[in-house]
């Protein structure tokens, strides 16, 4: 494989179309906190682009080593990010519909930690297209996938603030509503 121009265009239409569960989720982080600031919105919309970087090169060395084993979790990733995804929609629907704020200080590490793993998870399978790559294209393949991740997700969450604001207490309902989509949206196409 050359660094050609075709290249970079595959890896960056790979970004937009792994990043946009990434940028749906970013969107209902935005509604359910439109105060956060600029240091928030970086954590959220980095992590979420360093698990596109990773994932893709994570099913890269899995393809290159151990795809059988490979093979068998791929039929899991539907069912993983429908959990963690319903999970997290389900607490946010609860909170808003209660009005009981788990935690008040914003998005707590522990559930961008699972967002992340959620939004990213199908991106293994980006393990087997690149698969012909040698270690530096997977690696730079995944980095133009994160660096676009990134971008797609400040985005999102930009349009979340914004509308956050205007939604007020509806935001945390609308957010989990559109998790749970994301993930029954992730497990239908997958399974």
């Amino acid at each position: 494989m050359d660094w050609s121009l075709s290249f970079f265009l595959n890896a960056a239409l790979l970004g937009v179309g792994l990043a946009m569960d990434a940028f749906s989720v970013s969107l209902a982080n935005g509604l359910n906190d439109p105060g956060m600031g600029k240091g928030q919105m970086l954590r959220i919309a980095g992590t979420f682009a360093f698990f596109q970087f990773l994932m893709p090169l994570v099913g890269w060395a899995c393809v290159r080593t151990v795809a059988q084993a490979f093979a068998a979790f791929q039929r899991a990733v539907p069912w993983i990010a429908l959990a963690l995804l319903g999970y997290i929609g389900g607490k946010m629907l609860y909170e808003g519909a209660t009005g009981k704020a788990a935690d008040e200080g914003g998005l707590g590490g522990g559930t961008l930690l699972m967002q992340g793993v959620a939004t990213s998870i199908d991106a293994l399978s980006v393990g087997f297209t690149i698969e012909r790559y040698g270690a530096a294209q997977a690696l730079a393949a995944s980095a133009i996938i994160a660096v676009v991740t990134l971008a797609i997700c400040l985005g999102g969450l930009c349009i979340g603030r914004r509308f956050g604001t205007r939604l007020a207490g509806k935001a945390s309902l609308l957010g989990g509503a559109i998790l749970l989509l994301i993930g029954v949206e992730i497990f239908i196409k997958n399974v």
